[in-house]
């Protein structure tokens, strides 16, 4: 049996337009394993099936449906299964797809996702921006125990300033461990020592996530491209993420 995965808007909403889908579905005997409602005027389905060629004859016969539009018929993603969990599409940026963008409300999703990357083997490099207090570290920290991980701190604000410039036999299990770095924090207060750390961490086949990655890569020989993924974690849809508040903070942070 093949996973599927179904996506349509509604163009028109009429009584008993998903009954006359399952229908179709039922004759051709393909399995409706689950349906949800994606966004506003749209629905999902994972759907199985033992042919191919059935899901080459839905396609067809879907197209036959006036008051719908298909926008996805395919091998389900992890995206995919997310949005069928939540009832919501998870939002990627226009201009590069490698950018994942949340609000404070999604955070139940944003968990999951993060959580579900995190489950993957193997060195993975990912960035939350944000601004302070909307629950980055939380959502790190949630994920790694949602992928049955360790988490270990190499830099953080979260209860105290933390600035690691060693670690024990124990947290270098890369196969069980993610590393979570505050981008400011090592910039601003890391010595050599830590930076020598960083290095020797970020070279790890493991999972490390560090916030504010804009403001690490300012001041080390990395860049953007090096990240597998970005994650902007926002208060709303409209808040800008500001560097100048961030670096206001960062300022503060040089005299304590």
């Amino acid at each position: 049996m093949e996973d599927w995965y179904l996506e349509y808007q509604i163009s028109r909403n009429r009584p008993g337009l998903l009954g006359d889908i399952a229908s179709l579905m039922g004759m051709l005997s393909i399995n409706i394993i689950t349906v949800s409602g994606v966004e506003e005027g749209g629905r999902g389905f994972l759907l199985q099936t033992e042919e191919h060629q059935k899901i080459v004859a839905l396609r067809s016969l879907l197209g036959m449906v006036d008051d719908i539009t298909v926008s996805a018929l395919r091998q389900p993603t992890v995206l995919d299964r997310l949005a069928l969990r939540h009832g919501k599409l998870i939002k990627r940026a226009a201009e590069n797809h490698r950018i994942y963008k949340f609000t404070r409300d999604e955070l139940g999703i944003l968990v999951d996702f993060l959580g579900e990357s995190l489950k993957n083997n193997g060195h993975q490099l990912i960035g939350i921006r944000g601004m302070p207090r909307v629950g980055k570290t939380e959502s790190i920290v949630a994920a790694s125990v949602y992928a049955n991980r360790r988490w270990t701190f190499l830099s953080s604000t979260l209860l105290r300033q933390t600035v690691r410039h060693s670690l024990a036999e124990d947290e270098l299990a890369a196969d069980n461990m993610v590393y979570i770095i505050d981008g400011i924090v090592s910039t601003i207060q890391g010595s050599e020592q830590h930076r020598r750390l960083l290095r020797e961490i970020m070279s790890m086949n493991a999972p490390i996530v560090i916030e504010h990655p804009d403001i690490f890569v300012s001041q080390s020989e990395y860049t953007l491209n090096d990240f597998d993924k970005i994650i902007e974690l926002r208060n709303s849809d409209n808040e800008e993420i500001s560097y100048q508040t961030i670096e206001n903070d960062r300022q503060g942070m040089e005299f304590m």
